[in-house]
């Protein structure tokens, strides 16, 4: 055989490793291409969804705060509009005092400011100096409160663009008005506190005007007549930067053909609504890392392919060696990024605690209602026992209104411990249990309740054994839900025409308090012990009552039901542990 017939044959040996070479390389880089593309889409589309989550939590956040902060401020008209000292004012025309006691809510309520208005719409006391004397008899706020026997809630922009939000409600003296109370809620903290973060946040009215936004200009202006003006130093504008290939599978977040996140919600208030526009570039970020960790790791296989394939060609070496130097760049940059991931994570922590801060804030919000609700009954007692005691001094019977004075008494010094017992909600757990009697404790409540029964003529009917019936707990807040278990089932038989409440105590295994109604019985019994929950109208009742009863129950280790009986009506049992003096001596 001749040479270039050996020859011959290698030669086609050495074309078909070449050829068989470059096709596994093809073959590499298809496959690397394929799985990185993969890899970009899947990942993409699973940050976007946890982006849009994140966003939504953000959203019902902002929402929540705001309704917390509004449903806090519309309280206080109301308990303002009673304050004796506010009325003797305003009837003496002496103010010397009122900006004082004016000032002094505010700390406590966390209002922006609080006015008092004569009839003639004059600032007459003020937390603000410079306001006193000013005239409202045009405002808003002072027309309507005139016309109205509620509480009403204005909204006014001032020339510099901000928008005013305040309650309003008249005082009477004898069913005439002598004045409005202004309460003005601050919202505008929550522009400041959304200024510095990354999404751009704007609440609309129900007439799509914008009332608050991250933007100061974009207030009075509709959403696309804001948005449209897209100042460069605006939230907006950073969130509209190079994100449009990150989302090309979304096909609902453009915006003037940039890709943005954009969320809406209702705010349950007037319908008010909030929208807000989330970037893309934590997305951008998370997926750049993990497509560099597989570009380099695709890299290092490619690498090792040819320094195993050309180990003795110097060229290839150099090259491999130039390509190390690449993959180790790579390597800081990716260092630098995990650096900036870090970063991110405690700003994140930061986020947390402001959250936590929040939950406070709305705590504080539900006290402040639970507060009126309470102090209602006690109240109403109060107003019967005064009616009774005048009417018997009238008659020169002075001794039995004599009786109803100190009733009264009693009731003043039960709503100083109701006012303290709630203050404890802030912090459980600082006060001793000690054994209750449940008929006591009954006794007492019966008492209180028996205006209401007298005035509604309701047959009641009770039933308690002879022995004590001994518990651990807090004998005023055992009380508190005894009297609101009988308050409700007095508010179900108001329109029957033989209205009947049945109050059994029993003991057993459990001390158990059994009080049963005649009336229509209860629609829903799934959301009967959720807050701000109530059938009744508008006014008289805030819906509380049934879910502060049960949280006191659930703390002293026994439970509170709800059921419709079989014969029409509503039955609500309150089971407590019994208290066993020889096992709490053992113990």
């Amino acid at each position: 055989m001749t040479q270039a017939a050996r020859t011959k044959p290698r030669s086609l040996r050495h074309r078909k490793r070449v050829w068989v070479t470059r096709f596994a390389v093809a073959l590499l880089l298809l496959v690397a291409v394929a799985i990185v593309w993969g890899t970009k889409v899947w990942l993409t589309s699973r940050f976007i969804e946890t982006t849009q989550n994140r966003a939504e939590v953000r959203l019902a956040l902002y929402s929540g705060q705001l309704l917390s902060e509004l449903r806090r401020n519309a309280i206080v008209p109301q308990l303002l509009a009673r304050d004796p000292s506010l009325i003797g004012a305003l009837n003496s025309q002496d103010f010397s005092r009122s900006s004082q006691r004016l000032i002094s809510f505010v700390d406590e309520i966390g209002a922006a400011s609080l006015m008092l208005l004569d009839r003639d719409g004059r600032t007459v006391a003020a937390t603000a100096r410079e306001r006193l004397g000013s005239t409202h008899r045009n405002a808003n706020y002072f027309v309507e409160a005139l016309r109205s026997n509620g509480t009403v809630f204005t909204k006014t922009m001032r020339p510099t663009g901000a928008f005013v939000f305040a309650y309003s409600r008249r005082l009477e003296e004898g069913g005439v008005p002598i004045g409005v109370i202004v309460v003005e809620a601050d919202l505008g903290k929550f522009e400041s506190a959304w200024a510095g973060i990354t999404d751009a946040v704007i609440v609309t009215d129900s007439e799509g005007q914008i009332i608050l936004a991250t933007e100061p200009r974009w207030r009075g202006l509709s959403e696309d007549a804001a948005l449209e003006r897209q100042p460069a130093t605006t939230a907006i504008e950073r969130a509209l930067q190079a994100t449009a290939e990150w989302t090309g599978d979304v096909n609902d977040v453009y915006l003037r053909g940039e890709a943005v996140m954009r969320l809406t919600g209702r705010i349950p208030f007037r319908g008010w609504n909030i929208v807000t526009y989330t970037n893309y570039s934590s997305v951008r970020e998370k997926v750049n890392g993990v497509l560099a960790l597989e570009i380099m790791g695709f890299a290092i296989i490619l690498a090792l392919a040819f320094y195993f394939l050309s180990r003795k060609n110097a060229t290839r070496v150099m090259l491999i060696q130039r390509e190390s130097a690449e993959l180790r760049a790579l390597n800081l940059r990716l260092q630098r990024e995990i650096a900036e991931r870090e970063r991110v994570q405690e700003t994140l922590a930061v986020t947390e605690q402001s959250l936590a801060q929040s939950s406070k804030l709305a705590a504080l919000g539900e006290m402040s209602a639970a507060v009126s609700h309470e102090l209602n009954q006690p109240l109403a007692a109060m107003k019967t026992y005064l009616a009774g005691a005048r009417l018997l001094l009238s008659r020169n019977r002075a001794e039995e209104a004599l009786a109803s004075i100190q009733r009264i008494d009693d009731l003043i010094e039960r709503m100083g411990a109701i006012t303290k017992q709630l203050k404890s909600y802030a912090r459980k757990g600082s006060d001793q249990l000690q054994p209750v009697d449940m008929k006591q404790a009954l006794s007492s409540a019966l008492s209180m309740m028996e205006p209401q029964l007298r005035q509604g003529r309701v047959r009641l009917e009770k039933a308690v054994p002879e022995n004590p019936v001994v518990v651990m707990g807090d004998r005023v807040r055992v009380e508190q839900v005894m009297i609101n278990l009988i308050r409700n089932a007095l508010d179900a038989v108001g329109g029957q025409s033989d209205p009947r409440v049945d109050v059994l105590l029993s003991a057993g295994e459990t001390a158990t308090l059994t009080v049963r109604d005649n009336g229509h019985g209860i629609e829903d019994l799934d959301e009967l012990f959720e807050p701000f929950y109530t059938t009744k109208q508008p006014g008289e009742g805030v819906g509380l009552g049934l879910a502060i009863s049960s949280g006191i129950v659930s703390d002293l280790g026994g439970r509170l039901t709800a059921r419709n009986a079989e014969g029409g009506g509503a039955v609500f049992e309150m089971q407590l542990p019994i208290y066993l003096e020889d096992i709490e001596a053992a113990e």
